[in-house]
């Protein structure tokens, strides 16, 4: 049985496989962001969704991908989890060279 990630790897090798998958790149890492803080504060989805005053299958949406969470939303996340939301632009080194890492 192959897993998930040989599949993955094997898929990469297909140039619109990669195109699509690097297009996602920015939501896959909200969403990883999102799971994380909620994984910092010990919290199940159900728990964070009464905290931010929403529905688990909300939370499940956000973290899913499948929504684009304003900042408010954003905000209420740090609040519910105990963090500091941060945003910050970084300069994508093949189009600006001789730039710093980062721009916050």
């Amino acid at each position: 049985m192959i897993d998930a990630r040989e599949r993955h790897r094997k898929w990469m090798q297909n140039e619109e496989y990669r195109a699509a998958y690097e297009a996602l790149a920015p939501e896959f890492e909200l969403a990883r962001a999102l799971i994380g803080a909620r994984s910092y504060a010990g919290l199940t989805q159900a728990e964070m969704a009464e905290r931010m005053d929403t529905t688990q299958s909300a939370i499940a949406r956000l973290e899913g991908g499948r929504s684009n969470p304003s900042i408010k939303t954003l905000h209420k996340v740090a609040q519910a989890t105990g963090t500091r939301l941060k945003l910050s632009f970084m300069p994508d080194a093949e189009k600006i060279p001789n730039q710093s890492p980062d721009v916050s």
